[in-house]
């Protein structure tokens, strides 16, 4: 406990300031697009949506430290605890979850402050650790069959929780995401990527006819077919129009914040979450969206250059793996929005509206200035394998 305080007061000193920077930065810019996002008469004015995203913004700052003074290592002996951690979290979704108008059993209330809270958003974190650690327990034979299907085991866990319990395919997507990409950066043989993608192709015909919803079906087969899935334009394309129309409206520079046509007149779904990048566009501009793209990018960035610092295979993995968690969630959300990925309801990190979302992601960074504050294991600590 006293090294843990002497590390949370060395925290400006120690910790990735310049990931802090841009992750503040970029939470600034998102408290002002949400406040104009929902300045529409839909939203009643209400400010309690920049409230909510300025609480959230400084709650997750505290939660950036509190992770940046904790070395990683105390994290990898505690898996089996985090496992059972995240299946409680997402079993609780059976008695008390609710879709909160997404279509998804996925959050949970919070009574009387009228506030949602998404689990999964915090089991991506303890995924990363969970993966990091098992990786980090195999990596002298990370392509065994044994690595392999070990780490198998915890992505199907979780995820397969998360799909069914919730229906929730969006943030299922995460955790396959950050298993693919921790996979491949962690040096496993690519045959097993290779069969894996063989895996997934031969079994994909059972998930569509059995897991599959109707409407998530069409708004995958809608990019495919679009004319023959809704030819009207007035089911799966609606939303994907409207978005493209402001995107497009809002020219080089935009219509200027609080005026733009279509968000001010609120006809842009979820404008203040999915598709904020789509309000951005229409008030800002193409430069505003370049800029949203600039800033993700080095957030991206920076995880990446923390990981590849560290010559610790454990703290590399936790850092790739938040990179991909990010990187998967960004390419999701933007291409949603221009009409090249199904919409599948994912926020874009720091900038939507959303509590739970903007917390889990500074705890999820806080992780990887904590790597670059201890980039490897303190040379006095004594080695302790994690159990298998």
């Amino acid at each position: 406990m006293r090294e843990f305080w002497q590390e949370l007061k060395s925290f400006f000193r120690k910790g990735d300031m310049v990931l802090l920077i841009l992750c503040l930065a970029t939470s600034a810019f998102g408290c002002l697009v949400v406040d104009s996002a929902t300045n529409a008469a839909k939203f009643g004015g209400s400010t309690r949506y920049m409230f909510v995203q300025v609480l959230a913004t400084g709650i997750g700052f505290l939660m950036y430290m509190l992770m940046s003074s904790i070395d990683v290592n105390v994290f990898s002996e505690r898996r089996t605890l985090f496992t059972a951690f995240n299946v409680f979290l997402l079993l609780l979704l059976i008695p008390f979850g609710t879709d909160n108008n997404t279509g998804n059993k996925s959050w949970i209330p919070i009574p009387l402050i009228n506030i949602y809270v998404q689990p999964a958003e915090f089991c991506k974190i303890f995924y990363i650790l969970i993966m990091a650690s098992v990786m980090s327990s195999h990596q002298n034979r990370i392509s065994h069959v044994s690595s392999v299907g070990h780490m198998v085991l915890h992505l199907g866990l979780v995820a397969g929780i998360n799909f069914v319990v919730s229906g929730d395919l969006g943030v299922t997507l995460i955790f396959v995401a950050i298993f693919v990409g921790m996979f491949i950066a962690g040096g496993v043989k690519w045959w097993w990527t290779i069969g894996g993608i063989g895996a997934v192709a031969a079994a994909f015909p059972i998930l569509w006819t059995q897991f599959f919803s109707e409407e998530q079906k069409n708004r995958i087969l809608v990019l495919i077919m679009p004319e023959v899935i809704d030819p009207t334009g007035l089911d799966e394309r609606w939303h994907t129009t409207q978005s493209l129309n402001s995107l497009t409206g809002g020219g080089m520079l935009g219509q200027g914040l609080f005026n733009g046509n279509r968000t001010q007149g609120g006809q842009l779904f979820a404008q203040h979450t999915d598709y904020i990048f789509s309000s951005i566009g229409e008030e800002l501009g193409y430069v505003g969206c370049i800029l949203v793209m600039v800033m993700m990018l080095a957030i991206i960035g920076r995880c990446i250059w923390v990981g590849s610092k560290s010559k610790d295979y454990m703290r590399r993995m936790v850092c790739f793996g938040a990179a991909f968690a990010m990187m998967f969630q960004v390419m999701i959300n933007i291409g949603m929005c221009i009409g090249v990925m199904p919409v599948i309801g994912l926020t874009l990190p720091l900038i939507s509206y959303g509590g739970s979302s903007i917390i889990a992601t500074y705890t999820m960074l806080g992780l990887v200035s904590g790597v670059h504050a201890r980039p490897a294991p303190p040379s006095h600590a004594r080695y302790i394998r994690p159990p298998l």
